[in-house]
């Protein structure tokens, strides 16, 4: 058939009802109402329209930062990164799931810090927890890396979570 028209004999096509990365958008339309869109109740940039895993990568980033400043030289070529959850083919078989792993530097792949989102957030109630614990895992992965304890780095480690 031509013309623009479906071929009814082609059966259904296999890409048909599939959106990635789509949750509560039903009709493929994206986000809706007046806090979706720009304007006087949610300027461009507002955290309310930014998701829930964008929110982590923002804890994450200020974690870093901080980190970053005080220890500029030997992070320097350091990678961070966050991923859902961990690899089970390449995590350690172990009873915990692990927030945070480090990835010792390659010959030719620096040193790569992951932290898990999805473990993270089931360990936490509120904003303040998830920041505290989320900071906490960077501030563990990183003295890994240097090769020091956790309170050498933050004496406040482990403090604001019970």
């Amino acid at each position: 058939m031509s013309g623009g028209l479906p071929d009814p004999l082609a059966g259904p096509d296999p890409g048909a009802g599939v959106r990635p990365g789509s949750r509560r958008d039903r009709h493929g339309r994206g986000m809706r109402g007046p806090l979706a869109v720009g304007g006087p109740l949610a300027p461009d940039g507002v955290p309310v329209a930014r998701t829930r895993s964008q929110r982590f990568d923002d804890l994450v980033l200020d974690a870093v930062e901080e980190l970053e400043r005080r220890y500029a030289k030997e992070l320097s070529g350091v990678e961070f990164a966050v991923e859902d959850v961990p690899d089970p083919t390449t995590a350690p078989d172990e009873e915990d799931i692990p927030l945070g792993v480090l990835v010792e530097p390659g010959p030719n792949r620096p040193a790569r810090i992951v932290i898990y989102r999805r473990p993270i957030e089931l360990r936490t109630v509120g904003s303040s927890e998830l920041s505290a614990l989320v900071h906490d895992v960077v501030v563990e992965q990183v003295a890994e890396l240097l090769g020091i304890d956790p309170e050498q780095i933050d004496p406040d480690y482990g403090t604001e979570i019970d």
